[in-house]
C-alpha cells in the first residue's frame, strides 16, 4: 500500500502588528539609547513581544535598524504642487524633515557605517530604502512630462537614469544635514532644485539630439 507524505503544517503567520510595534520600538529604542545601547532584548520588552519573535523576522540589530529607518521613509510622497520645480522642492524638504529626526539619523549613519564591512548589509539598505524610494523619481518624470515639462522618452532610458537622479538628490540632502550638519532649509531647497532642474533640462535636450 502507497503511503502519502503528511503536508507540513504552515507555520504561524507573521503578525502586522507586531512587525509594527517592533518598528516603532526599535525607534523609540535609538532615540533613548542610541545606536551602541540599542539591544534586541530591550526592543522585545518595549514592543511587548518575546525575543525569538524578533529573532524570526530579522538575522540581528543591523536587519532590525535598517526596517525600523525604511517605514518612517515609506512615508514620502511627491505633492502635486502644480510644477515639477514645486514638486521637487515638496519632496526634498519632507526627506530633510525625516533625516533631521534622531531615530533617523542615528539609525541611518550607524547601518550605512557597518555596511561597509557587510555586503549583505548593504543590499538590504539598498532594496529597503533605496530601491523603494526611486519610485518618486519616476512618478515626478511622469507627471512632468504629462505636463509638457520635460520630454517624453522611453522606459528603459527613465529607468536608466532614475537611479542618477535619485543619486544625486538623496547624496546631496544626507551631505547636507547629515555630514556638513546645516539645515536643508526652504532656500537651500530652492537653490538645489533650480541646479537639478538644468541638469534634467541638459539631458533632455541631449536626448532630442540623439
Amino acid at each position: 500500500m502507497q503511503s502519502h507524505p503528511v503536508p507540513a503544517r504552515p507555520g504561524r503567520p507573521r503578525s502586522a502588528a507586531a512587525d509594527a510595534a517592533i518598528l516603532a520600538a526599535t525607534r523609540e529604542a535609538l532615540v533613548e539609547l542610541g545606536w551602541s545601547k540599542l539591544t534586541l532584548g530591550d526592543v522585545a520588552t518595549r514592543a511587548g513581544v518575546a525575543k525569538t519573535t524578533l529573532y524570526r523576522r530579522w538575522a540581528g540589530k543591523h536587519e532590525l535598524v535598517v526596517d525600523a529607518v525604511a517605514e518612517l521613509f515609506d512615508a514620502l510622497r511627491l505633492p502635486d504642487r502644480g510644477s515639477l520645480a514645486a514638486d521637487i522642492e515638496g519632496v526634498v524638504l519632507q526627506f530633510a524633515a525625516i533625516l533631521a529626526r534622531p531615530e533617523a539619523k542615528s539609525g541611518l549613519m550607524a547601518v550605512v557605517a557597518e555596511s561597509t564591512r557587510d555586503e549583505a548589509l548593504r543590499d538590504r539598505i539598498r532594496t529597503s530604502i533605496v530601491d523603494r524610494q526611486k519610485r518618486l523619481v519616476l512618478e515626478g518624470r511622469a507627471r512632468a512630462q504629462g505636463r509638457g515639462e520635460l520630454p517624453q522618452s522611453d522606459p528603459a532610458e527613465s529607468e536608466r537614469t532614475a537611479d542618477l537622479i535619485f543619486d544625486m538628490v538623496a547624496g546631496a540632502v544626507v551631505h547636507r544635514t547629515l555630514v556638513s550638519g546645516h539645515p536643508a532649509d526652504e532656500e537651500w531647497v530652492r537653490g538645489f532644485t533650480q541646479v537639478l532642474l538644468l541638469g534634467l533640462a541638459g539631458a533632455g535636450t541631449a536626448a532630442a539630439g540623439d
